[in-house]
């Protein structure tokens, strides 16, 4: 018999297409529509209420990029239609078939509650179920122009902000009208569409697939009446109703599907836009579970669901009547889904104290999951912070992103610096968008890595990124694949159902040790680089306001800003997020962040200097008391103390040589040459040179940098092939008007359209060099680099990360090593033989790359790379063109924590207040290898000390934490300062002033010393 497979696949596709889904409205009318273009920044709802609307005329635009639209739609259920449901069809214009990225809206009733949202994939509103005829329709739209930024690639990144998007209209409005909704085709198309789609994904030789294709066959061939397709609906159902009643196998994947929408709190929008498409979203989730009890929805982010709550309280309301009904799961834990490759120790511990807290005191529940499918990798350190804000599941998705190699598990112990195991879960579906497609549940059957041990995946599904959640559509096929043969089974439930199910089938899933890589995004280590220096300096003004301000309580009963330091904490982490601390935003959102910055740093500085103005004693006595809040004494003033200091150490010298100039301040000695770079570096102590023969450091280097995707996100290997070394030089100088005893050469360049002028210094008594580099950068797709080819044969590096460090080879031996070709690294970076070490330190940068070769004299150079600045086109043009400040050292002779102290040093610099007072630190440690990194009063408000501190070296400790103040008594507490049930080890005790502490590698102890 000839095989006609392909002919009636091919039709079936096209009566879809053409006559099933066009039938799902069988009847229209026409509505009555008015319009009010809203000038300027969105208006609230209550002002779009309120406006004054005219008749909308036909084919008229609206919405120039970025403005708001709103439309009052009225009229009246024909008589006619009684008993049929209704629904109102409102397409404004829709550009594309991938929900959100372009025109949304809110539909709102008449009193301003949100009804639901709209978007290309989502354009109906139900008017009734089962109308009687006659009842009135009044709906007001929210229409947003959102222009279509990723479509549109470079040419259309002028859009990326209201500054140079233009007033040019985006869209028509391409239909409004009210239609009767046929039920019956409307679940004849889900039949159909959940069959087709599992049929395309069995094997030609699959008898299940012959009989799918020949019961559509006779479904829609042989029963539908395409010219009554109303009236033969139900009948053409029948005929596949076997075919969805065919139960799937026992041995099926089990496969936990739960509502999703993830919503980048900024990306191609700024974050205004971003309030409501999660009042959109949100809208829309809580609509349909109305209809459907047994739909689960999770969302992630406390910021918004506080957003939810400040600027849209009735959707708040709404999501909290189905938080009680089990139906809408906050997950996450923390404040946004951060980025957490950059973000500090405390800042990642932040974003879980204040996403935890929030859900547990507006929801009152306790979040058991990090839910972090978009960030771009993952910290080793993240393990141990799960843990201690008592968290027990980990789920990401990201990583199926790599580029090079397939990351081996999906169900898997994660394990991180200090050995903390976390239960982890990496959905092979491969997306957290998921439509529930045959082609997605198929490929998720096919892609599990961990078959004949496990059988259960979790799949996310939803449009997201405004696209609304899931739809209706979604729920059908979930309810048809629930148990249908060929498929897996699929059971919507909550994310804690999974992971316990995941959990029992795979106690002893595989252990992954260390940071989950990715291998693509590399580029976010550096892209906008007033978000890192921004974000770094926040955090260690956080650090410094919280020590001075509880110093100031304690010692003096100095006023806590509890509030400020609460709200501007939110604002630095909400600035993290994935898409904001990474530079992969559009100029809207990197210009409001920039301006962010500027305003957190004016009220973070005068936190600080009320608090040590309050500690520094008499203003008039004519002395200087300066002020250490690095946790290691400097310069004679005990860490976190201060003291007046009169005594400095003997000056440097800067010396005329024929090469250029030599500094030399006794601890090392320094040559700069005629070209401004650094040929010698010489620790004197050790009698020993750092730069390798031949080699120069502080060479500034410039690559052509135009990756093959994601121009912000990505930097590819093959930027190495083409470089030039910036060699000349335009002034050379010595700075005469350096800080006292400081020794200083001044260094400019001019290359293409950019300027780098750099400032080489040694200051008396310290052992580093350090160089202040100012850039006024205006390249396009290049990439500069700053080189120190150093004398050490290092066959790992050793970067900071958040609370410890991790090692990365310095060979690429493999492809797992050769992918880690841009590495990111906090306040140092390290490379060491056996016996000796050299560090890098900086104060902002993130990108690095660390390479080793074989020289001709037998001897090996190490060099590392900083990358200081890129310049892509996408999604933001103008990419960090302008002026740009950092500053990096290089420290001979160091060990891990000689390069630990010296980075918090230069990103911790002292302070000068006039006064005459010694000012004792709350907390001392008598280990340098354990690092304080808070200091504060409890969040609770009770003014209970809370101190956390962490071990850096990966080395057991054993060390005093003495006390500045009077405490009776102490308790080991969770990152939310709640007493901690499952402490490790004896409980500390208050003796003699301090408290003796025993700490594992890497491991973090926060301690809550009650008042008296």
């Amino acid at each position: 018999m000839h095989d006609d497979r392909e002919l009636v696949e091919q039709r079936i596709a096209r009566i879809l297409r053409e006559r099933l889904r066009p039938a799902i409205y069988c009847e229209t009318e026409p509505l009555s529509v008015g319009v009010w273009h809203a000038p300027g920044e969105p208006p609230d709802v209550a002002e779009g209420l309120a406006a004054d609307y005219r008749p909308l005329q036909a084919n008229e635009q609206w919405g120039p990029a970025w403005g708001t639209s709103w439309f009052h739609i009225t009229g009246t259920v024909p008589a006619g239609w009684s008993g049929r449901a209704v629904e109102a069809v409102v397409d404004l214009g829709f550009t594309q078939a991938r929900a959100g990225f372009s025109a949304e809206a809110l539909v709102h009733r008449a009193d301003g509650s949100a009804i639901k949202g709209l978007n290309p994939l989502n354009i109906w509103v139900r008017i009734s179920d089962k109308a009687e005829g006659g009842e009135p329709i009044d709906l007001y739209v929210e229409a947003a122009a959102n222009p279509l930024i990723e479509e549109n690639g470079v040419l259309g990144t002028l859009l990326g902000d209201a500054l140079t998007a233009g007033d040019e209209p985006l869209y028509r409005v391409r239909r409004i009208s009210l239609s009767v909704f046929d039920e019956q085709v409307w679940e004849l198309v889900q039949d159909t569409e959940v069959l087709v789609q599992l049929m395309y994904e069995l094997s030609i030789g699959d008898p299940r697939r012959w009989n799918l294709l020949r019961a559509l066959e006779r479904a829609l061939d042989a029963t539908l009446d395409l010219k009554d397709i109303s009236g033969t609906a139900a009948a053409a159902r029948a005929v596949l109703a076997p075919q969805l009643a065919a139960p799937a196998v026992a041995s099926a994947h089990r496969v936990s599907a739960i509502g999703h929408a993830h919503i980048d709190s900024a990306w191609l929008w700024p974050l205004r836009e971003t309030v409501r498409k999660v009042a959109r979203t949100a809208s829309n989730v809580t609509a349909l579970m109305d209809d459907n009890p047994d739909f689960v929805f999770a969302m992630s982010s406390a910021q918004q669901w506080a957003w939810m709550e400040e600027h849209r309280p009735h959707v708040f309301e709404r999501m909290k009547e189905k938080v009680a009904t089990g139906q809408f799961v906050p997950v996450g834990g923390m404040w946004v889904e951060s980025d957490t490759n950059m973000p500090g120790g405390e800042a990642l511990a932040r974003q879980l104290v204040h996403g935890k807290r929030y859900f547990l005191d507006k929801l009152g529940i306790e979040t058991d999951e990090v839910w972090l499918p978009d960030s771009f990798g993952y910290t080793a350190a993240l393990p141990q912070l799960v843990k201690l804000s008592r968290t027990t599941w980990f789920l990401t998705q990201k990583i199926s992103w790599s580029q090079f190699n397939r990351f081996p598990h999906h169900s898997f112990w994660w394990e991180g610096l200090d050995g903390t195991r976390v239960f982890t879960h990496f959905p092979p579906v491969d997306t957290y968008n998921s439509e529930l497609s045959g082609r997605e549940m198929a490929h998720l059957v096919r892609n599990f890595s961990d078959k004949g041990v496990a059988n259960h995946s979790l799949v996310p599904f939803g449009w997201g990124d405004g696209g609304g959640g899931p739809t209706r559509e979604m729920l059908a096929r979930a309810a048809r694949l629930r148990d249908l043969e060929g498929s897996a089974r699929v059971e919507i439930e909550e994310p804690a159902a999974f992971f316990r199910k995941a959990h029992d089938d795979y106690p002893d899933a595989p252990v992954w040790v260390g940071e989950l890589y990715l291998e693509l995004h590399r580029g976010t280590y550096t892209s906008q680089a007033k978000n890192k220096q921004g974000n770094r300096r926040s955090e260690h003004l956080l650090h410094e306001a919280e020590l001075w301000a509880a110093t100031a309580a304690v010692r003096g009963g100095h006023p806590y800003p509890y509030a400020e330091l609460d709200r501007i904490w939110k604002t630095v982490l909400l600035h993290q997020f994935h898409d904001i601390l990474p530079g992969s935003a559009i100029a809207w959102v990197h210009r409001e962040s920039r301006a962010t910055y500027e305003r957190l740093f004016g009220e973070l500085e005068a936190i600080i200097d009320a608090a040590q103005r309050a500690l520094a004693g008499d203003a008039a006595a004519g002395t200087e008391v300066v002020f250490n809040a690095a946790p290691h004494d400097r310069s004679g003033v005990a860490a976190q103390g201060a003291a007046p200091v009169e005594e400095a150490p003997p000056p440097a010298s800067c010396d005329t040589a024929d090469t250029g100039f030599v500094l030399d301040n006794g601890l090392i000695r320094a040559v700069v040459d005629a070209r401004g770079l650094l040929t010698s570096v010489v620790d004197l102590a050790a009698e020993r040179e750092i730069i390798a023969p031949g080699a120069a450091g502080n060479l500034l280097q410039i690559h052509p940098d135009l990756p093959a995707n994601w121009d912000a996100w990505d930097v590819d290997h093959t930027y190495r092939r083409t470089v030039t070394d910036l060699l000349d030089v335009d002034a050379l100088t010595v700075v005469e008007d350096a800080p006292a005893g400081t020794a200083a050469v001044r260094v400019v360049r001019r290359f293409g359209r950019s300027t780098a002028t750099q400032v080489v210094s040694l200051a008396p008594g310290v052992g580093r060099v350090d160089i202040d580099t100012e850039v006024d950068w205006h390249e396009s797709e290049m990439f500069l680099k700053v080189a120190f080819p150093l004398d050490v044969r290092a066959e790992r590096s050793t970067a900071e990360t958040q609370f410890g460090y991790v090692h990365r080879a310095t060979d690429t031996n493999t492809s797992w090593e050769a992918a880690k070709f841009e590495i990111c690294a906090h306040r140092y970076l390290h490379v060491a033989e056996p016996g000796y070490g050299i560090a890098v330190v900086n104060d902002s940068t993130y990108g690095h790359d660390v390479t080793r070769v074989v020289r001709a004299d037998g001897g090996t150079t190490t060099t590392v790379r900083l990358s200081l600045l890129r310049a892509p086109r996408f999604p933001d043009p103008a990419t960090d063109q302008g002026m740009h400040r950092m500053g990096f050292a290089l420290v001979p002779g160091a060990d891990l924590a000689d390069a630990t102290r010296e980075g918090l040093r230069v990103n911790l610099p002292e302070r000068r207040v006039p006064g005459d007072a010694v000012v004792e630190p709350l907390v001392g440690v008598d280990h340098e290898g354990v690092v304080v990194s808070a200091v504060k009063l409890a969040d609770d408000g009770s003014g209970d000390v809370v101190v956390r501190l962490y071990e850096a070296l990966g080395a057991r400790a054993r060390a005093r934490l003495e006390l500045g103040f009077p405490a009776a008594s102490v308790g080991v507490a969770d990152l939310l300062e709640r007493p901690l049930p499952d402490a490790e080890g004896p409980a500390p005790v208050v003796d003699g002033g301090g408290v003796d502490l025993e700490l594992r590698p890497f491991q973090i102890l926060t301690l809550r010393f009650p008042t008296m």
